[in-house]
């Protein structure tokens, strides 16, 4: 089970808020029963990309193999 400030990577991707799978965020809130969960995605100059809702079944824990990828997102202001 997740809890908040877990660093998880996404199963899927989540076209409407830009983000694919792999993407990694931090969980900052988690439903009762861990039914859902907030994730905030940021940026590598701590800008928040995206922050979102999603279903224990696309988010997996970050593990010490996962490699880090960088790869450009359109941020809102």
């Amino acid at each position: 089970m997740f809890k908040e400030f877990d660093c998880v990577a996404l199963t899927t991707d989540v076209p409407e808020d830009g983000l694919r799978k792999s993407d990694v965020g931090t969980v900052v809130h988690v439903y009762p029963e861990g039914r859902a969960f907030i994730v905030e995605f940021l940026t590598l100059d701590s800008s928040t990309a995206a922050v979102t809702e999603v279903q224990p079944s696309q988010i997996r824990a970050v593990t010490a193999c996962d490699i880090t990828h960088a790869r450009t997102i359109k941020v809102q202001a």
